[in-house]
């Protein structure tokens, strides 16, 4: 909803984005030139399935001073975007829009819509809805009778269960995720031992950042490479998964790829 200045006449003219998911969706829903400025995720090809796109407009950091100077007559954030700066924008009335996280697939359409209502772009918004429902029909028809098991393996162990963009994404590749079929909510940590007595047919694991932690080295554990048949964890392009855009399809599609060498 809605924030700060009341309203504006009009569909807005100077739209500043805080957020990567954000980014993206009014990148994909606004006409020319109403976006102004965006995230400095949105150049960072780890995270952001929009990065050439996203070189054509100005890049702000999220600091309340720069963007009020900005003039913005809207401004994307997500719910836990910026805090700081999101209450102090809308203290000097500058109108935000604060955008949930999509936890499901449904959730795409929704975002779309949201958007396309702040932006005054019903029209494409809904062309946008159409083709995604379409693609996610698609590919969800080519799923098997018998699916295979999969487990996300990111970081420190973290894995994304039931009631989660993630497990949704899984399910319509075909597979079922072991980590709602053991229980897990939303996300937490699997141990090991967990895993490997999971006996999963993929492991599904995020590209690591340069100079990666500890905590990044957990997927690739010798437990993980034997779970696997001694190889990696399988590395899916990790930007596509992040946010509830038709991106996501990008992923599913790429997934539903591994799932056709395991069972055609």
């Amino acid at each position: 909803m809605f924030a700060g200045a009341a309203a504006f006449a009009g569909a807005p003219q100077k739209v500043v984005s805080l957020n990567v998911c954000t980014d993206q969706l009014a990148m994909l829903v606004a006409g020319e030139g109403q976006i102004y400025s965006l995230s400095a995720l949105a150049v960072d090809p780890r995270i952001s399935g929009m990065v050439e796109q996203a070189r054509a407009y100005h890049i702000n950091s999220a600091r309340a001073e720069e963007i009020y100077l900005m003039k913005p007559d809207l401004v994307l954030a997500g719910t836990y975007t910026a805090r700081a700066s999101v209450e102090m924008l809308e203290r000097l009335g500058v109108p935000v829009l604060r955008m949930a996280p999509a936890s499901g697939l449904a959730d795409v359409p929704l975002r779309l819509r949201e958007m396309g209502r702040a932006l005054g772009r019903e029209a494409r918004a809904e062309a946008l809805v159409a083709d995604f429902e379409a693609g996610l029909a698609r590919l969800r028809t080519d799923a098997p009778k018998q699916r295979p098991r999969a487990v996300g393996y990111a970081a420190n162990g973290y894995t994304s269960g039931a009631h989660t963009l993630p497990d949704e994404m899984i399910a319509a590749a075909g597979f079922i995720n072991i980590a709602s079929e053991l229980g897990i909510d939303y996300g937490g940590r699997m141990p090991l031992e967990h895993l490997a007595m999971s006996a999963p047919d993929l492991v599904i694991s995020s590209t690591p950042y340069a100079g990666a932690s500890r905590a990044e080295e957990v997927p690739q554990h010798p437990v993980v490479r034997a779970v696997t048949g001694g190889g990696a964890p399988v590395s899916m392009v990790s930007r596509d998964w992040s946010c509830g855009t038709p991106l996501v399809l990008r992923a599913i599609e790429e997934l539903a790829g591994k799932r056709r060498a395991l069972v055609p």
